[in-house]
């Protein structure tokens, strides 16, 4: 059975990622609010923005819903517009602003840091001597 992954736009402009072998019917759950306890249920209604091409496994489309799911506004805007040109470029600047502020913590951590303490030297004489 093939399964799609999609992203809603709700009322209070939030994006809902979710994934369903049939989208036309969770689309109309979510619409309907089947559940009190799904996110969307406060946010109707809902509107279908994107929707990806089928997989064949639900463990696909699973994986594709979460890293949608991590993304920032941003990425799933270019996504839902298809710009992966745009997509492209927010996962660069996201690892160069990454790269950075791990080199200035570790700068800072070295200009932070106490200096190492002084060994302790045993002065005492061997008894041999």
């Amino acid at each position: 059975m093939p399964y799609r992954v999609y992203i809603l736009l709700c009322s209070d402009g939030s994006y809902y990622t979710g994934s369903a072998a049939d989208v036309e019917r969770r689309v109309w759950q979510h619409q309907e609010g089947v559940s009190k306890e799904a996110y969307t249920y406060t946010r109707r209604p809902v509107k279908l923005v994107w929707c990806s091409e089928e997989v064949d496994r639900y463990s696909d489309a699973l994986r594709f819903e979460r890293q949608i799911k991590g993304w920032s506004r941003a990425k799933k805007e270019a996504l839902i517009r298809n710009d992966f040109d745009a997509i492209h470029q927010i996962v660069t600047d996201e690892r160069e602003r990454r790269e950075k502020k791990k080199l200035e913590t570790s700068a800072l951590s070295e200009v932070e840091a106490p200096p190492p303490a002084n060994p302790s030297f045993d002065f005492a004489q061997d008894e041999d001597a």
